[in-house]
């Protein structure tokens, strides 16, 4: 618990930034982009290469392809019910099943479990909640925003090969079993181990929770889906399929992220709902560090 601790404290020091003098105004920006092209590859990278080829490995990796199928198709059906906007629908679809699995999972996932539980975290951000971010939500983010424009299959396919965290991915693989020089492996330790530090300042700095009473009902459904349906849903598929080792244990604790920030800010891009996109990323992210200690808990009961 005290990594969680740590985790929290620097939470709470991007807070106090945020009325530091002189910060500059784009500061998490910076933060987000040194984590996303530096410190995230090389927490990948140092976790890939220990992975052991099992079917357990299908337990995280098809968990949130899974859950995806499930939520959309529940948000859907809610909008025609409640008669959501089409602006209201493309943002519950983006921010509501995509999880803040590598930039907030990866360091609770090492702070609950500990080290040998983060290939799975890895497999399940990697082959799940990364390329649902670099296919599924622009797709959304053109069929319901304001471009007209639908985003093209070359596009697609470039974002994702060129994107740091799968290249990153793919080297892993690729270095399964060969020895890194000692030099090599003490650079990709160090840069990992600044992930949690920066990102949770990082966050910190840039969380937030405005929204209006009119968004109270899309906010608890979205919130109740992402921090409470979500999990309870892979918990229970896992439990009726025999499996309660610790690759369940970390694909359901994955699954009770909340929001991605990266798909809170493709939504507000396209100019879907934002006022109420940055309530369910901020909020979520607040009360999950409520929400995920209790999961846990129940997880090792």
């Amino acid at each position: 618990m005290d990594n969680f601790y740590l985790i929290l404290a620097c939470l709470g020091i991007g807070l106090l930034l945020r009325r530091a003098p002189g910060m500059p105004p784009d500061s998490a920006v910076a933060l987000n982009g040194y984590a996303l092209n530096v410190a995230l590859p090389a927490v990948i990278l140092a976790n890939v290469p220990l992975l052991n080829v099992s079917s357990a490995l299908l337990i995280p990796a098809l968990t949130p392809w899974l859950l995806m199928l499930l939520v959309i198709a529940l948000l859907l059906t809610l909008a025609r019910l409640l008669r959501w906007s089409r602006e209201l629908t493309g943002a519950l679809l983006i921010v509501v099943p995509l999880g803040n699995t590598s930039y907030l999972g990866f360091p609770l996932v090492q702070s609950f479990f500990g080290q040998e539980a983060m290939p799975y975290a890895v497999v399940y951000d990697q082959l799940g909640s990364f390329i649902a971010l670099a296919v599924y939500a622009p797709v959304i983010a053109a069929l319901y925003g304001s471009a007209k424009e639908r985003p093209a299959a070359t596009a697609i396919l470039a974002r994702i090969f060129t994107f740091p965290p799968f290249i990153a991915l793919i080297a892993g693989l690729l270095l399964r079993g060969v020895q890194l020089p000692p030099l090599a492996n003490q650079l990709v330790d160090m840069l990992a181990a600044t992930l949690i530090p920066v990102v949770m300042v990082a966050v910190g700095l840039q969380v937030t929770a405005r929204f209006q009473r009119r968004e109270v009902l899309p906010l608890t459904v979205a919130l109740g889906i992402k921090l409470l349906l979500m999990p309870a849903c892979a918990w229970l598929l896992w439990l009726a399929m025999g499996q309660a080792g610790l690759a369940t244990r970390v694909a359901v604790f994955q699954a009770a992220m909340p929001s991605m920030i990266s798909a809170g800010a493709i939504a507000i891009g396209a100019g879907l709902a934002p006022r109420l996109v940055a309530g369910i990323v901020g909020l979520g992210l607040m009360l999950s560090f409520l929400s995920l200690p209790l999961l846990y808990w129940l997880l090792t009961l």
